[in-house]
């Protein structure tokens, strides 16, 4: 049985930002598709052997979230059974620790 990749509708709507960000940039219908698809490759990839990925580390400790990097961008997905989940599709630059949430609140004292 082939391993199943989901995207979750958060990383359905970073990937249309990814689309809209590379077309702003190239202007080509063509060299964003290219793109795109490289993206999706390049994360579906992985689904043969999803713990193959990058695990992401926070404090010493896993997070539970593995990812994949393709040019300027990083996707981050969690692995239950057989089904790999691919939560956030993130610029690489960005603070992706506080978007996904892994980052202790600050408590003031």
């Amino acid at each position: 049985m082939k391993p199943q990749v989901k995207y979750s509708s958060a990383a359905i709507r970073d990937l249309d930002r990814v689309w809209m960000g590379v077309y702003e940039a190239c202007h080509d219908f063509d060299t964003t598709a290219r793109y795109l698809d490289g993206l999706l490759d390049k994360v579906e990839a992985k689904a043969a052997f999803p713990k193959s990925g990058s695990p992401l580390y926070y404090q010493n400790s896993f997070t539970g979230y593995y990812f994949v990097v393709f040019k300027a961008y990083m996707a981050f997905y969690r692995v239950e059974d057989d089904i790999m989940f691919v939560d956030r599709v993130l610029f690489g630059r960005s603070d992706y620790m506080r978007v996904l949430h892994l980052q202790a609140e600050d408590v003031e004292e």
